[in-house]
């Protein structure tokens, strides 16, 4: 093809999805270019484990309903609807005691995905931290309060706003000024073990959350987190917002805002891939297929990861030695996962339960031995070296409970997560025989805390290893979830490196918009609608967040 736009987005990925819409609400001509058949990258689903069933292959815990872009482009009008239980993350240990954390806010519009504080589950969640720290429980209500008055707003001013140079606080750094807010200077530098230590004393919350944190910061124990982190996975660890369960899958999210970007005259070009971003006199002035033909456009967006968008696609400009040095220099080596879906034909039925009722259906459900020093001193060593921990912290969701679609009418299907190692460590053949002792290690630990999950239960099992992912995405290096590790010297106006936070590139006219640049990897992160803001100071554009009356 030969054909112009106003604008060209590379990569139709999550983010490449959301930038499209804005672009196009502003009144620009959009074209989206995308390698494979279908959008979306890591937001899809598909059928499986088994005929009938469905699972995501990548992101799951996604709560998209909190993204500007879900009001921006009423997306639930586009089909993409969430399901919010009022449980949860929790974790039952060996022993057989647990821990229900029930959430903090309530969603009380589902059009906007506006919160309110919900007292009575902070109650509940009181209660059940009393039972095994009143120091901790007492820690809880402080930190409930410290979220609502400072935290909610700061964090989300965070994710969705540019970093500012250094010298200049953040949302969360500003926070270190106020003497009540909960977060002190050495936050910023502790490591996970030394934060989970520093805030609780019961081994049960320092556990669920060194285990926690690879999940949803990307980061083992002996890691700096950062303050981004450190509120993110607190509010998850304590159930400071809601659970959410995409109905139909993480796939719902590109459905709808292809949708959305649809109607705003979007054109969308799968199986078209970009061979370099044609540059002309130090500007992007569009780009080059793989078949040979041009696409003209003044404005350039690349939903690629950094390594991608810079070694490939505009190999053999001028790029400077000190940037390529950089990119080659990137950490990749967290938040790889031996994960996917269990089809059974009833549900566990957990010992837990008869002691702390309803601990099974927790939407995101840890269970593991109640041993902080083992988190904290041999579970990352352990899998680098063997692939899967001695002692398993698996992750699960039972999705199928909160979300009919998921498998057939009597049926159920889980998520199961365990951490594990980079992709260059293990061979294919051995990621394949990891992929069967972890499914193995897992269902004969699973019986002794749920008796019923025999094999005869078992209807299909499907994994990814981190072999797999990086196979098929290619910005996962090491088939890691975070497109680089999201330690703190990889976050913020770090993130990927200083020469590159900014969204803005040093070729004019060329900006990145990809889950490498803050605020990091996950479903609902900011780095696309933020692209989106510079873009808009850069050309002019209109600027929905003030229409909408947000400060961010």
């Amino acid at each position: 093809m030969d054909a112009s736009f106003d604008a060209v987005v590379i990569g139709g990925g999550h983010h490449g999805t959301i930038m499209a819409c804005y672009l196009a609400k502003a009144g620009l001509k959009v074209g989206v270019f995308e390698k494979h058949t279908a959008l979306g990258g890591g937001a899809g689903s598909e059928e499986g484990p088994a005929p009938g069933f469905r699972q995501n292959f990548c992101a799951h815990f996604t709560r998209f309903y909190g993204h500007p872009a879900y009001e921006d482009f009423n997306l639930r009008a586009e089909g993409l609807e969430y399901v919010f239980p009022d449980q949860n993350e929790g974790m039952i240990f060996e022993d057989g005691s647990s821990f229900i954390g029930y959430s903090a806010f309530r969603v009380c519009d589902p059009a906007t995905g506006r919160t309110e504080y919900a007292p009575e589950n902070v109650q509940k969640t009181f209660e059940q931290i009393r039972r095994f720290s009143p120091r901790d429980a007492d820690t809880y209500l402080r930190l409930v309060d410290r979220y609502q008055r400072y935290w909610k707003e700061a964090f989300h001013r965070h994710r969705y706003e540019a970093p500012p140079p250094w010298g200049t606080p953040d949302a969360l750094e500003e926070l270190m000024t106020i003497p009540d807010s909960g977060i002190e200077p050495v936050h910023q530098f502790m490591s996970v073990r030394q934060l989970a230590y520093d805030f609780f004393e019961s081994p049960e919350l320092r556990t669920l959350f060194m285990r926690a944190t690879p999940t949803s910061g990307g980061c083992f124990p002996d890691d700096p987190m950062g303050l981004q982190s450190l509120v993110h996975v607190m509010g998850l660890v304590l159930s400071f917002e809601p659970a959410a369960i995409a109905k139909g899958g993480t796939q719902a999210i590109t459905d709808a805002l292809v949708s959305a970007g649809r109607k705003l005259g979007v054109e969308y070009f799968t199986a078209q891939d970009v061979d370099r971003i044609v540059v002309e006199s130090g500007r992007a002035t569009g780009l080059q297929l793989e078949d040979g033909s041009r696409v003209a456009a003044p404005l350039v967006v690349s939903d690629l990861g950094a390594p991608q968008t810079f070694l490939r696609l505009l190999r053999g400009e001028a790029i400077s030695d000190r940037i390529v040095h950089r990119l080659n220099n990137i950490h990749y080596d967290r938040g790889q996962i031996l994960w996917g879906n269990v089809a059974m034909h009833e549900l566990p039925k957990y010992n837990s339960d008869a002691l702390n009722p309803g601990v099974g259906v927790q939407p995101r459900l840890y269970t593991g031995a109640k041993d902080p020093d083992y988190l904290a001193t041999k579970y990352q060593h352990e899998i680098f070296v063997l692939g899967i921990p001695q002692q398993l912290y698996v992750l699960t969701a039972p999705d199928s409970v909160w979300d009919r679609t998921r498998a057939p009418e009597d049926k159920h299907t889980i998520l199961i997560e365990e951490f594990t190692a980079p992709a260059r460590l293990f061979s294919p053949r051995e990621w394949t025989r990891l992929k069967e002792e972890f499914t193995n290690q897992w269902l004969d630990s699973w019986q002794k805390y749920a008796p019923n999950m025999t094999r005869d239960n078992v209807i299909a099992v499907r994994l990814y290893s981190p072999y797999d992912v990086q196979a098929s995405h290619p910005d996962m290096l090491e088939g890691g979830w975070t497109q680089g590790s999201m330690i703190a010297s990889q976050l913020g106006r770090f993130r990927p490196f200083p020469e590159l936070s900014g969204y803005r590139t040093p070729i004019e006219n060329l900006y990145q918009c990809s889950s490498s640049l803050h605020s990091a990897a996950g479903i609902g992160r900011g780095s696309s609608y933020i692209a989106y803001k510079v873009i808009a100071e850069d050309h002019g554009l209109p600027r929905p967040w003030e229409h909408a009356g947000r400060s961010y």
